[in-house]
């Protein structure tokens, strides 16, 4: 599902990404660990073609990503990428239900039918009691879960999680790791979450550990 070939990124004279390989089958969750600076987060934005590496190749879905134009490269983010981030990137003037179904309207998708899958997604995370709600009547948790419907809404192929529990509780975040894995297990969606969490990466088929941009260990954890 994904494939990185030997990238490399700097910014100025920081070498940040020396070098990295990596393969993503689908319905595999992929941990990324490793010291603040040490990569992760540049990673994930290469492979979600946010940025771009200096060197080497990122193909998702059999899509060499380079080779899109700007267009190309806009719709294909859209469709095959689902990001969830640390601080959930909801917007305030939505509510819930509209913040999920934005993508898809982004993508062109009719209202209804769009409307429907958001409200079958929030029913699904338990949500639906909370639609109308605007991000700032909703919890960190359930701020982070409308986020996580919103990256499901289009099918992408991979989801990229940065720091997806980093800003919940213990609570919150065993309950967002729980739906992670039953999301993979009933959907056969693909993860690569980068995190400091220990119990998180332990959960994952494998552990990435990145130091000074490469991948030095990479423990089967299944």
């Amino acid at each position: 599902m994904v494939e990185a070939v030997n990238i490399h990124r700097s910014f100025g004279d920081l070498e940040v990404l020396k070098g990295i390989h990596l393969k993503v089958e689908t319905g595999e969750v992929v941990s990324l660990v490793g010291a603040s600076g040490a990569g992760k987060s540049t990673l994930l934005h290469i492979l979600g073609a946010i940025d771009f590496a200096d060197q080497g190749e990122v193909v998702i879905d059999g899509i060499h990503t380079r080779e899109l134009n700007e267009k190309k490269l806009a719709a294909f983010r859209n469709r095959k990428i689902g990001f969830v981030f640390q601080f959930h990137h909801l917007l305030p003037e939505f509510t819930a239900l509209e913040n999920v179904c934005i993508p898809a309207f982004i993508a062109g998708a009719p209202k209804k039918a769009t409307e429907y899958k958001a409200s079958e997604l929030l029913t699904y995370l338990g949500m639906m009691n909370r639609a109308s709600h605007k991000p700032s009547q909703l919890s960190g948790g359930e701020q982070q879960r409308v986020a996580v419907a919103r990256a499901l809404i289009n099918n992408p192929a991979v989801i990229l999680a940065d720091e997806p529990s980093g800003n919940l509780d213990s609570v919150n975040a065993a309950e967002l790791h729980e739906l992670i894995f039953r999301l993979r297990k009933e959907f056969s969606q693909t993860f690569i979450i980068a995190t400091h969490d220990g119990n998180l990466a332990a959960m994952a088929d494998r552990k990435l550990t990145i130091r000074d941009g490469v991948i030095i260990h990479v423990n089967h954890n299944n």
